[in-house]
């Protein structure tokens, strides 16, 4: 553990070095194994928005405790004024259009029964009165000691509400560059407040296909 606590001081020390500043970053969306086995290191999948107009390189930082997995990842960005280039039009503030897709992994984590552990990040926060970026619970992960079952992926994160062309809801991690296809909804009738809401639920394949398709997101949660 002591390694992990090292990572802010040696990022300052680094930035100092090459003339870069340290932007914390925050996670938009994440996914995850629902279920690892014991001491046995596992990825999430995220996207986090890049900071606007400055040149930067990404850094994860995860770190774990006997309640949580907590990852507060960071920029190292160029200082000076900052130069924006034409970019397509953004969606609705405050949550970017351009996000970096990537892979962080997670230590493995001990115990000697199976358990949960929550999984937290760093996330853009708004209230009433103030914005802000702090550590939110996006799920749990389930550790077993052995045989877990890998049919699940646990995911949340903010969304957009998309309904294609023949009526079907998808959600779509706010962010995402692909073609805007999305997730399909697993429950077609629950969309009250899904766009640009932050959600918990998990991805599956179902026995019954919805809207032709059997991989598909089941809704826990919306914030």
């Amino acid at each position: 553990m002591r390694s992990l606590y090292c990572i802010p001081l040696m990022a300052a020390l680094a930035a100092c070095d090459s003339g870069l500043e340290i932007q914390p970053a925050y996670v938009q969306w994440m996914e995850w194994p629902a279920e690892v086995s014991v001491a046995t290191p596992f990825t999430a999948r995220m996207l986090v928005p890049f900071p606007a107009c400055h040149r930067s390189v990404f850094k994860p930082a995860v770190s774990e405790n006997q309640s949580a997995v907590t990852f507060a990842p960071y920029f190292l960005v160029e200082g000076g004024a900052p130069v924006c280039l034409p970019s397509p039009a953004l969606d609705v503030a405050p949550v970017p259009f351009l996000a970096l897709d990537t892979v962080i992994t997670a230590p493995g984590l001990a115990t000697t029964v199976a358990r949960t552990f929550e999984m937290r990040a760093t996330a853009f926060v708004a209230t009433p009165t103030a914005t802000a970026n702090a550590v939110r619970t996006f799920g749990d992960v389930t550790v077993r000691l052995s045989n877990p079952d890998t049919s699940r992926r646990n995911a949340g994160g903010v969304v957009t509400l998309w309904v294609d062309n023949v009526g079907c809801a998808r959600l779509r991690p706010a962010g995402y560059l692909q073609p805007p296809r999305g997730y399909v909804l697993e429950d077609q009738a629950d969309t009250t407040g899904l766009n640009y809401a932050f959600v918990r639920g998990y991805i599956h394949e179902a026995a019954a296909p919805v809207c032709g398709q059997t991989r598909m997101f089941h809704l826990e949660s919306r914030d």
